[in-house]
């Protein structure tokens, strides 16, 4: 892989996947690399890697309750805690894969709309009706989508990345490639931006 391009390996679940989202592309442009989306199913990793959400560790969670929004306020971007948190991503990251796969041209629009009812103005999106209602608000069709989720093919995609992805080290959302080199956490945007531009 060219060293001007960055794997984004990411669950739309992940709070730091959403905020890494909103910051990448403009350290990319920056850079003139291509992001490389890599949707993936984070309990698929934790399950893989016997790693857990923060949140399973209370003070941790307690924590990161007053840093996500330290981190928001430094980008200027909008972020609420999801009260529907934790959230069973499974169809959402098949949307993505489908999407991605399918309809390349519109991963964008999908990402901006689940990432936007998850951690902007936060709603219920293990609901399936509520999913439906969100996409269908950013011009995707229900059962389009439907069918992209149930896709065999699609399902497939999503295992494969995830594997790859425990395969290549990763044990949680959002880490990045850069080459070989892998970098975990929002927070580490700066060495991503640092590999990029070397």
């Amino acid at each position: 892989m060219s060293h001007k391009a960055v794997e984004f390996f990411f669950d739309v679940g992940s709070p730091t996947a959403y905020l890494a989202w909103t910051q990448l592309p403009a350290i990319a442009k920056e850079a003139g690399a291509n992001i490389v989306w890599r949707p993936m199913l984070l309990g698929g990793v934790f399950k893989a890697t016997g790693n857990q959400s923060p949140v399973t560790v209370p003070a941790k969670g307690q924590w990161m309750g007053s840093d996500l929004p330290r981190w928001a306020q430094r980008y200027l971007v909008p972020f609420q805690s999801n009260p529907f948190f934790p959230i069973n991503t499974l169809a959402l990251m098949r949307g993505a894969t489908g999407v991605q796969m399918r309809q390349p041209e519109r991963l964008n629009d999908y990402l901006r709309a689940v990432f936007k009812a998850m951690w902007a103005k936060p709603v219920n999106m293990g609901d399936p009706d509520i999913m439906a209602t969100t996409l269908a608000g950013a011009g995707f069709d229900a059962a389009t989508v439907s069918a992209l989720i149930n896709d065999p093919e699609v399902k497939a995609q999503l295992v494969a990345t995830t594997d790859e992805a425990v395969r290549r080290g990763v044990f949680g959302a959002p880490s990045f490639f850069v080459g070989d080199e892998m970098f975990f956490g929002q927070d580490r945007l700066d060495f991503v931006r640092d590999a990029l531009n070397s």
